[in-house]
């Protein structure tokens, strides 16, 4: 099986995002959200990985991340999203304020 890494971007206090990498390569992006009983996860994911892996991912996010936190859940969603990532745009992008077309 694929190992795989979460490098931790953003933490507030109801969600996380990670950077998912294999080995040196970026394959993916998570999103975790936060309510008071329910867990929703946000995967996008590299074109190129397997149904596998993604359960792996999924696997470990639900066992090692999300139980890690101790948060007391009723529900666990995921929406899994494969492709290929055209860009990160930031402000710098779209003007000086972000405001500009």
């Amino acid at each position: 099986m694929p190992d795989f890494t979460f490098e931790r971007e953003v933490r507030t206090p109801f969600s996380e995002a990670y950077t998912i990498q294999q080995g040196d390569r970026q394959v993916g992006r998570l999103d975790i959200h936060f309510t008071d009983e329910m867990v929703h996860v946000a995967l996008a994911v590299d074109e190129s990985l397997t149904q596998e892996a993604i359960q792996e991912i999924i696997e470990t996010v639900d066992e090692d991340m999300v139980d890690a936190l101790g948060i007391a859940r009723e529900g666990f969603v995921v929406h899994v999203f494969q492709g290929r990532e055209v860009g990160v745009f930031g402000d710098e992008d779209f003007g000086k304020n972000g405001a500009d077309g």
